[in-house]
């Protein structure tokens, strides 16, 4: 979804985490309660490669499921891997969207949004209008991480901001304001008139292999410096591979990388 750089996104080295990435989705899915249509209407708010977006085809077999992203690259890996009907009668398809403009085009029952909205901008500012298209009873729900004071965060903005690169990449990162407090949420959700539940979680991930951290950011948040600075990055992994050599040491069991995120889940009133 989008960044200040519009950074362009490689399915294949984001799904390189995958397991661990789809973790902090089911745990969001299992606080969402029953929806209240039948068949369902569901909007997966930032697809990516539509691998969770599946997820929701099994917990809601009949439900008609549109996973939107503003990525050709994953909306293109999604259609190939997921898009049509599905086993319990539904249906699953893809478009293409933008989650600083969106808005729904029709009530739905859910819309549910994985590790995107720190992506945009005053993304709050959108809550009003999303719930407000959700049907009675319908549920608004989203995590994003929580982790932008990490090592794996925080070098990063430090060696954009160094003598070599500020000139370059000085404004390319933005995550000071990427994501509100857990208690900014309950509030805003709340005085939106919906049942709030708001929570955070740090999962301690243990990596195999060799920089297995970088391996992971290639795939995120290191993806609007990669786009920016081309085939240029090598010189800039570099010294970032080293850092975060320190910051995170492997272990004879892997690579521990702590990882904070932030859940919400708002119902909507029924009446």
């Amino acid at each position: 979804m989008p960044a200040s750089t519009a950074p362009t996104w490689d399915p294949g080295q984001y799904l390189r985490h995958a397991d661990h990435r789809a973790r902090p989705f089911a745990d969001l899915l299992a606080r969402v309660p029953a929806l209240p249509g039948e068949p369902a209407r569901i909007a997966d708010l930032g697809c990516g490669p539509g691998n969770v977006t599946a997820l929701l085809a099994e917990r809601w077999p009949t439900a008609h499921i549109t996973g939107y992203d503003n990525s050709p690259e994953m909306l293109t890996t999604a259609r190939a891997g997921h898009e049509g009907p599905t086993a319990g009668g539904g249906r699953l398809d893809f478009a293409a969207a933008d989650a600083r403009t969106w808005v729904p085009s029709e009530p739905y029952d859910l819309i549910i949004s994985n590790a995107t909205l720190q992506w945009v901008p005053g993304h709050t500012d959108s809550f009003a209008a999303w719930v407000e298209r959700l049907a009675p009873g319908g549920t608004f729900a989203f995590q994003v991480p929580g982790n932008f004071d990490s090592p794996s965060h925080r070098l990063m903005r430090e060696l954009a901001h160094s003598a070599r690169w500020k000139d370059r990449l000085g404004e390319t990162l933005r995550h000071d304001d990427a994501v509100r407090t857990p208690a900014v949420y309950l509030d805003q959700l709340t005085a939106l008139g919906c049942a709030a539940d708001v929570w955070e979680t740090t999962y301690l991930h243990l990596l195999p292999g060799e920089d297995p951290v970088l391996d992971w950011v290639k795939g995120t948040g290191l993806r609007p410096i990669l786009t920016e600075l081309g085939t240029e990055s090598e010189a800039f992994v570099a010294d970032y591979r080293a850092a975060l050599r320190e910051a995170y040491p492997a272990t004879g069991h892997g690579t521990v990388f702590p990882f904070r995120r932030i859940f919400a889940v708002a119902r909507k009133p029924a009446r």
